[in-house]
């Protein structure tokens, strides 16, 4: 008993490696997000004065949009190529080496985009956004990771929901700081751009004074002793032999596979059902409509009466609400379940979409529609700040072991980021066509993931990754014990079917 009420217990310094990897890394990929939104007319008057002292004539607005459109899409861009890149540096360098190894590329692009104005080059802006999204693309993935494996199981969930806590965190400071008032005019925005470095040199300073993740130092590393240490450190007391007791059962399991590759991942039947759901939670958060609803924000306000000098500060109120309702979740996660909330949020999300439809075409002649149309958007944020945002992240880290958790990152990532750079590329010109029915295809798309959640994905609450695996497998209708035998075969004696694949590669 005295045990139970141990592990319950959040100790300093997993308090403290947890803040610092989400401030350092998770607060980065928020505020690189909205950082260009506020002081784009100045951004863009400046590329174009450069050119006029380039050229000596002004730029076209068709290569200025075209300029703008780079730099707003090079950062999920970036964000995909990231994704890319977690497998090999987590498994070579591990997860507190790959945070420390990524702040290099935060540091390197603030620097530019910080300078750029002096050094009169709008290039290095569009450069910087592409390596700040590398960045965010490796600290949305290994932050997640890495909290999810030094958390104890208990408390999985809260834990790896604080870097969404702080991707919402970093969204707001970027609203606030871009006000007119303090950063975001003529003067301000390189300086702007520029302070995106200062957590990365934080961590970069505090970081290595943490334990690497348990699990990797004894699955991946063979280091038992070191894993030992860590774990001791983290829980607060010496008797860690259960968690040791759990990682070598897992690492047994395991040690016939290696290292998954995504491709193997992906013919792999064993993990079939799992593969599906992260996809299929991925694309659920970034094509469920959250950009559109941003972008509609500002007009539904000022359709409700809001000045148009005031919208800035609405804007931060809805970042606000958003903060708020993800700190709320960090504390209702392990209470309610992560199911719970993955079904209420995507049900908010697609109740209000259906709403907003309506309140959006009947607001010119119901005047209380607009008022109606704020309270969707209200909703709308607190279901995705609830349920869609964090969650998925935390499912990865669960259903998947040590592993496979690498290439299933890589697989969750890459999702994430091309439906977030799909989504800004395709939602203006379906908002041009469609208009307010726009949400109507969200509605749709966050009513079938819900759907698929309530029939496919299980809880996975207080259940070690061993117990989430077991459940798994009776989804994927194979033995755990096949599975590895599988395994084995797929990657020593690779089949005609995987050859032909390869070759075809």
């Amino acid at each position: 008993k005295k045990k139970a009420a141990q592990s319950t217990k959040l100790t300093i310094p997993l308090a403290l490696v947890t803040l610092i990897s989400a401030f350092g890394s998770s607060f980065q990929y928020g505020y690189n997000v909205s950082v260009i939104n506020s002081p784009a007319p100045y951004m863009q008057d400046f590329y174009n004065q450069t050119y006029i002292n380039r050229h000596g004539v002004p730029m076209d607005a068709s290569f200025q949009t075209l300029l703008w459109s780079l730099t707003v899409s090079m950062y999920p861009l970036g964000g995909f190529f990231g994704s890319l890149m977690v497998g090999p540096l987590v498994n070579n360098c591990g997860r507190k080496g790959t945070l420390l190894i990524n702040n290099l590329f935060s540091i390197v692009a603030a620097v530019l985009m910080g300078t750029s104005e002096i050094a009169k080059t709008f290039e290095v802006i569009i450069i910087s956004r592409v390596i700040m999204g590398i960045y965010a693309g490796l600290a949305s993935n290994v932050v997640p990771m890495f909290l999810g494996e030094l958390s104890p199981r208990n408390l999985r969930g809260a834990i790896g929901i604080v870097p969404q806590l702080f991707i919402t965190l970093g969204i707001l400071v970027a609203q606030i700081l871009g006000l007119t008032s303090i950063l975001g005019h003529v003067e301000g925005w390189p300086l702007l751009l520029g302070l995106t470095g200062i957590p990365s040199a934080f961590q970069l300073l505090t970081l290595p004074f943490f334990p690497e993740s348990p699990r990797y130092l004894l699955i991946q590393k063979g280091d038992e002793d070191q894993a030992r240490q860590a774990l001791q450190r983290l829980r607060g007391w010496d008797d860690v032999d259960d968690e040791i007791e759990e990682m070598r059962q897992e690492d047994k399991s395991e040690k016939e596979e290696g290292h998954l590759s995504v491709f193997t991942l992906c013919t792999f039947r064993g993990l079939r059902w799992q593969l599906i759901s992260i996809v299929v939670m991925m694309m659920g958060q970034q094509l469920s409509g959250i950009n559109a609803v941003f972008y509609y924000a500002d007009r539904i306000f000022l359709s409700a009466g809001v000045e148009t000098d005031n919208v800035q500060y609405v804007t931060v109120s809805i970042g606000a609400i958003n903060v708020l309702m993800t700190f709320l979740a960090v504390f209702i996660v392990e209470s309610l379940g992560r199911r719970i909330l993955l079904l209420a949020g995507f049900g908010l999300c697609c109740g209000s979409c259906a709403v907003l439809t309506l309140a959006l075409n009947l607001q010119n002649t119901v005047s209380w529609m607009s008022y109606l149309s704020i309270v969707c958007v209200i909703i709308y944020i607190i279901g995705h700040a609830i349920g869609a945002s964090p969650i998925p992240f935390v499912m990865i880290t669960e259903m998947f072991l040590q592993s496979s958790r690498p290439a299933a990152f890589m697989v969750g990532g890459s999702v994430h980021w091309l439906c977030n750079f799909t989504v800004g590329l395709v939602f203006l010109y379906m908002e041009a066509g469609l208009g307010a029915y726009s949400f109507l295809i969200f509605c749709g798309i966050c009513l079938a993931t819900m759907i698929y959640i309530f029939f496919i994905v299980p809880e996975t609450k207080n259940k070690t990754f061993m117990e989430i695996n077991r459940i798994m497998a009776k989804r994927n209708k194979v033995e755990i014990q096949t599975d590895v035998e599988q395994m084995m075969d797929l990657q020593t004696v690779p089949s005609e079917q995987c050859l032909q694949s390869a070759q075809f590669l």
